[in-house]
């Protein structure tokens, strides 16, 4: 489904880099598959991290085999939306790094 890796494209990379709220996402991996950047890994938590997690979204993680989608690399972001748009949990947002020049 991803057309080539400038098609949609909205930003240079480093502009604006993917969010994911980690009281919302499930680890489906569905931003991995359709990022064409490699932005995205899913592995397991460790103990701190679910740790840091407020009691309901440890019992989420739990529940969905303890991974969670993590941003890897988030210069590599083009701001094309593909993975806010795959997200069934709606858990990805994108957000400004740097501010434009104008």
């Amino acid at each position: 489904m991803i057309a080539g890796k400038d098609a949609g494209c909205k930003q240079p990379p480093g502009v604006l880099a993917p969010r994911i709220d980690a009281t919302r996402c499930e680890g489906k991996a569905d931003c991995v598959v359709v990022c064409p950047y490699d932005v995205f890994v899913v592995r397991k938590l460790d103990a701190s991290e679910r740790r840091a997690l407020p009691l309901v979204a440890r019992l989420k993680v739990w529940v969905h085999g303890g991974e969670q989608g993590f941003v890897v690399n988030p210069n590599q972001c083009h701001g094309c939306g593909l993975c806010v748009a795959a997200c069934p949990e709606k858990a990805i947002s994108l957000t400004r790094l740097v501010a434009e020049m104008g």
